[in-house]
This record gives structure tokens, sequence and C-alpha cells, in this order.
């Protein structure tokens, strides 16, 4: 056999773990009945995520039509990557929006920049020498220079435009660790609008930082389109809604105690239709001439 180091990992009991088993009890007694169980230290209730007996009080009660929809299996695996990338989306949003205060905490203080350029600058020239760099040719000095050279309302206009972008993490981030669905589709747009400007980069000069981010992103569009049924893919929104219902043990559950009804009725209908007896036949029938 293969090495399979997480063939007993349940995201189900990793998640009971961490929050707790999610046990309701149903006001429809027959459901409350298949959910429940006799033990000798008292009633135990069916956990609604990981499907074990828990003794005790449930932490839930109502209609099961108001039953709160836990996710299990593959939607808890879901809900866990959409964590990983909101975490990802929310540190881009905090390192962008620094950078927005610093871009615009530059333009105050640009005549102090400058003069502190202008002198430490020749002094790094012979260090620069010694190590086989032309200071004039480094990137990071021509940003500089165009930065010193800028006029101040274009600077303005540099730091809120990337404000907004570091909002627009921020956004989407938010969304995303609530799992909530306006969250996915600002996450989607929002990560597409700038898909052609990363690839443009990537064209202009190939980095590990910037294949990256691009691998990423194309990640998590693709995923949350496919993977969420967005903009009507795989049925869209019905379908996704269906889908969560469909695994939620309270609606298998139902759905199982409502085909039992509809069997014994069945076999109820057929016994009272079936061939009766020679006792139950009418006398007429029994006699013959």
């Amino acid at each position: 056999m293969g090495w399979r180091p997480f063939a007993g990992w349940s995201w189900d009991l990793r998640s009971c773990g961490r929050q707790g088993h999610a046990t309701y009890h149903p006001d429809e007694p027959e459901l409350a009945e298949r959910l429940s169980t006799t033990t000798p230290w008292g009633t135990a209730w069916r956990c609604l995520r990981c499907g074990d007996y828990v003794v005790g009080e449930p932490r839930g009660s109502g209609p099961a039509d108001d039953a709160p929809i836990v996710l299990r299996g593959a939607a808890l695996r879901d809900a866990f990557v959409l964590r990983i990338l909101s975490v990802d989306k929310l540190l881009r949003g905090i390192v962008i929006l620094a950078a927005a205060l610093a871009i615009w905490r530059f333009n105050g203080q640009r005549a102090w920049l400058e003069s502190t350029f202008q002198t430490y600058l020749p002094l790094l020239a012979p260090v620069a020498q010694k190590l086989g760099i032309r200071l004039e040719d480094v990137t990071f000095v021509h940003w500089i220079e165009r930065a010193l050279a800028a006029r101040s309302r274009t600077i303005i206009e540099v730091a809120a435009a990337v404000a907004t972008y570091g909002t627009l993490q921020l956004v989407e981030g938010t969304g995303l660790w609530l799992m909530k669905r306006w969250g996915e589709y600002v996450a989607v747009v929002g990560t597409s609008l700038f898909l052609p400007l990363e690839i443009y980069e990537l064209v202009d000069k190939v980095t590990a930082l910037r294949i990256a981010a691009l691998v990423i992103n194309l990640f998590l569009v693709v995923y949350l389109i496919w993977t969420k049924r967005l903009f009507g893919a795989r049925g869209g929104a019905r379908a996704h809604h269906a889908a969560l219902h469909t695994v939620s043990l309270l609606e298998v559950e139902r759905a199982a105690m409502s085909e039992q009804l509809g069997r014994t009725r069945r076999s109820r209908t057929a016994a009272w239709s079936g061939p009766r007896s020679a006792l139950d036949r009418p006398r007429s029938a029994a006699r013959r001439p």
C-alpha cells in the first residue's frame, strides 16, 4: 500500500473538535426520534456535522425548517480553502493600504526626502562601484527619481488609487472569510480585472513572486466559479443551495423518514387491495350451482 498520510483525516471531526458538536432538537416528534437515542447517561443527540451521538442537551431547537445549515464533507473542505484565500486577500489589503499611506506621507515630506537622497546617493556610489553596480542603472533609483520629479497632484492620485485597491482587497477578504455569496462575486470580479496587468508584468519580467501571484489569482477565479457555481455555472445559485441541503444530515434524515412513510403507506394499500381469503369472499361468490 502507498503512503497515505491523510487517509484518516476528517474535516467533520476537525471542525467539531474546534467548534463543538452541532446538535439540534427539531419540533417534529418523528424526526426528533431519528436524531436521538437513549443511553444510561441520558438522551444523546446526533451531531449534524460528524454524525456522532452526543449526550446532553442539544445546542439548538425549533422547527426543522429553521435549523441552521451545517457544512460537512466537501462543503466544509471548500470553506477551509476559502478561509485560506481570504487570509491572503486580507494581508494584501493591509500591505497595500500601508503603501498608500506611505505615498501620501511622501508627498508632504518631499523636500526632506529629496535632500536626503541627494546627500546619501553620492556616498553609496563608491561602494556600488566596488561591487560592480552602477547606481544610474538601478531600477529602484529611477523610481525614486521619477517620484521626486512628479507633481503633487499626481502623487495624491496614485495614493488614492493604491488605497482603493487595498480597500477592495479587504472587502474581498472579509466576504470570503464570512463565506458570503456577494464576497465570492466581488473576489472573482476584482481578481479578474487585474489579471491582464499581472500577465503584462510577467511578460515584462519573470519573477517567482509574480508567477506565484498569478497562479494564486487564477486558481481563485476558477475555483470560486466552479465550486460555488457563480455566474450560472453548474446550475447557478439554486443548484448551490440545493447541494448544501442535500449534504445536510437533517435533510438526509427527513428524506429517509419520508421514504419510510411512503413505503408503509404503499404496503398498507397493497394489503387492503390484495386477494382475499375464502372466508372474506361474499357468500354468493363462494356458492356454486
